[in-house]
């Protein structure tokens, strides 16, 4: 066939991710690389001191995403997408969305990015003897409970944004393990939450307004690879108002972001990981046995097959970056000297890369919300140096990029120095390594290994669950996930890999010792 003729016949799959900032979809054809996508571009609102994004932009963004991508494939093959052989949903893990029995949303959508939970989460830590972030929806729920909020008596259903679109489109209150793994710890051997962690939660609610099991309130977990509903005539027309896309669709488990970023680069193995860089930055490495501690840092998720993941997360990445960026084109405007924004990128890495290893005592805090990994509640961008410090444009702009992994390499040292887990193969993906250099050589450094960038890096989390739908829909079901992503996917897929620079390492680790000791500056900054 050709891609025509494949895409008019529904033998495509389809991927939807809610990233932080986009809805992306992506179309992928026989051999699994993407032949078309469609955007809609978003940002969260401050609510009542809440992050959150309303649920009637969640559903408008799904449809204005999904008829961008309908657009660019009529465009670009000349046949309309009225079908697939299967599509999946994700997005960006934990939060909390809960409903009553009639369906209603109960309170405003609590993103990952609220730093609000901090007695539940230690408490529930203390408790579990499991390290439960304050991002993780069991952490807002127990909060939620602790302040007796009034919704709490009337909650039916919890999920994620991922489950919660997955519902709208089939109807099933279903969600796969590694987002689970987000909501609730999750008994890897079995791929279910862990029994005695939900009975141990259920003692410590009794006597309270949630009187239900924590079991009846969470969505049901669906392994990889299985079929978790289809598309209904309601969902058809939620995803598609003009008709032409049609019901019956089968789905994949709808995944998290940190899951299909770790599908879209092949890293599912023990001694494997990937860094996703974009709004905010985490890791995830594949464990080969559970770590000797409970770290606050670090959180234990899974991989899609439920594989225990430590995984580095921190909120701010690529925001305050962007800021400065804008900035330099405002001075430049200002100058008569207008330039294109991805110029200015290129322009900004580019003196990066010149900048002194160590930035020349230039350090910068990306801080747009608080970071659990450093112990901050909130934050406030924020670049300081001393009077002696080398302030050139090379060095502020070098020591921004290194801000936006500077969190997130001290959550890593605690896994490799403390803990003494090895890597092997780390691959990155997000908007960070659109321009390859610096910022790929500066992970590298960061992390102590080499890193990847593979030539689909750019299409991210929505390829990932785009491939987690061809995986449900293989014929040879005998075919596990690694085989499929090794023998059908990155087979014959060219990566670029960045090695890590003596000069690099030396000049970061500098860099963090100012970093870490200037943490009190940045602490009184977002105090205020």
């Amino acid at each position: 066939m050709t891609q025509a003729e494949y895409i008019s016949n529904g033998k495509a799959c389809i991927g939807i991710e809610f990233g932080s900032t986009r809805i992306k979809a992506v179309l992928i054809g026989e051999d699994n690389s993407p032949l078309a996508s469609g955007v809609h571009d978003w940002q969260n609102t401050l609510l009542d001191g809440v992050w959150t994004y309303p649920l009637e932009e969640v559903k408008a963004g799904l449809q204005d995403c999904f008829a961008d991508l309908c657009k660019n494939v009529e465009k670009d093959f000349g046949v309309k997408l009225t079908s697939a052989a299967a599509m999946g949903i994700s997005a960006m893990m934990h939060g909390y969305l809960v409903f009553d029995k009639e369906g209603r949303q109960l309170v405003p959508f609590r993103t990952w990015r609220n730093t609000m939970t901090e007695q539940a989460a230690a408490k529930l830590t203390d408790e579990l003897g499991f390290n439960i972030p304050q991002r993780w929806s069991i952490a807002h729920l127990y909060q939620a409970i602790l302040n007796d909020e009034e919704h709490i008596d009337r909650i039916d259903f919890m999920t994620t944004l991922a489950g919660y679109v997955h519902y709208l489109l089939t109807g099933q209150k279903v969600i796969g393990i590694g987002d689970a793994s987000g909501i609730f710890p999750i008994d890897s051997s079995d791929c279910i939450y862990d029994e005695k962690m939900t009975e141990r939660f259920d003692e410590l609610t009794k006597g309270t307004r949630f009187y239900k099991k924590l079991l009846d309130v969470m969505p049901k977990i669906v392994t990889v690879g299985e079929n978790a509903g289809t598309l209904t005539e309601e969902g058809a027309k939620i995803l598609d108002p003009t008709g032409s896309f049609k019901a019956g669709v089968p789905l994949c488990p709808p995944e998290g972001d940190a899951q299909t970023g770790m599908a879209a680069t092949n890293s599912i193995a023990p001694r494997t990981g990937n860094v996703s860089a974009g709004t905010s930055i985490f890791s995830m490495i594949v464990l080969e046995k559970a770590l000797k501690a409970v770290h606050r840092e670090i959180d234990i998720v899974t991989t899609p097959c439920g594989d225990p993941v430590a995984m580095v997360h921190c909120n701010s990445c690529t925001t305050d970056f962007d800021a400065w960026v804008n900035m330099f084109g405002s001075l430049l405007s200002a100058a008569g000297s207008d330039m294109k924004k991805g110029q200015l990128y290129d322009l900004i890495y580019s003196l990066a890369a010149k900048g002194d290893p160590d930035c020349g005592g230039v350090i910068a805090y990306n801080y747009y919300a608080g970071e659990p990994v450093t112990g901050l509640d909130s934050g406030k961008p924020l670049v300081f140096r001393s009077p002696d410090s080398k302030f050139t444009i090379e060095n502020l702009a070098r020591s921004l990029v290194y801000s936006t992994v500077a969190t997130l390499k001290i959550g890593m040292d605690i896994l490799t120095e403390e803990e003494k887990v090895g890597l092997e193969k780390i691959y990155a993906h997000g908007g960070l390594f659109k321009t390859p250099v610096p910022s790929q050589n500066i992970l590298a450094a960061a992390m102590g290994a080499d890193i990847t960038l593979m030539k689909s890096a750019g299409e991210g989390g929505a390829w990932g669950i785009a491939l987690l739908a061809a995986f449900a829909a293989r014929e040879d079901k005998a075919l596990t996930l690694a085989q499929f992503l090794n023998e059908k996917v990155f087979g014959s897929m060219d990566g670029s890999t960045a090695s890590p620079d003596p000069k690099d390492v030396e000049g970061i680790k500098a860099y963090m010792q100012l970093y870490k000791a200037g943490l009190a500056a940045e602490r009184a900054a977002a105090a205020i």
